[in-house]
């Protein structure tokens, strides 16, 4: 498949999945569909330039769809072992896990800049989602007994 197909594919794809999350959460009640509302217009907003961009570049040559396909099903699985995993650990320990295992699972190799950066990431969604917007994730396996 051509390069400019590619992109006007995945671009409309990113665009449609965009546009139907920020329809189904504006139907939310209240607040709570705003933030994701607007994430789904962001997604819906840039699938639909990186389209439009594809469209009037007119580029032919091909390309694959992937550089390296063991490291991409190695990261479908890992994020499939993370969407399971959220209900049974709690959202903070799956994150963490994730954040430190996909990186070592596809080669990187600094465990000292792996712990800064997954600190770091909780750090943030703990302050964007209980301090910011007062919205509860799944509950800790710690925190449920």
């Amino acid at each position: 498949m051509t390069e400019q197909r590619q992109d006007i594919l995945l671009g409309t794809v990113f665009a449609v999945i965009g546009a139907a999350a920020a329809f189904k959460a504006a139907a939310y009640p209240g607040a709570s569909g705003g933030y994701p509302m607007v994430l789904g217009l962001v997604l819906a907003g840039l699938g639909g330039l990186v389209s439009l961009k594809a469209f009037k570049e007119k580029r032919l040559d091909a390309r694959p769809l992937t550089q390296h396909m063991p490291r991409m099903l190695l990261t479908l699985v890992c994020g499939a072992l993370y969407l399971a995993l959220v209900p049974v650990l709690g959202f903070y320990t799956t994150s963490a896990l994730v954040v430190i295992a996909l990186p070592l699972v596809l080669g990187f190799r600094q465990p000292v800049y792996l712990g800064v950066v997954t600190i770091v990431f909780i750090g943030i969604v703990w302050s964007v989602f209980s301090l910011l917007l007062e919205k509860p994730l799944p509950a800790e396996i710690w925190m449920r007994f």
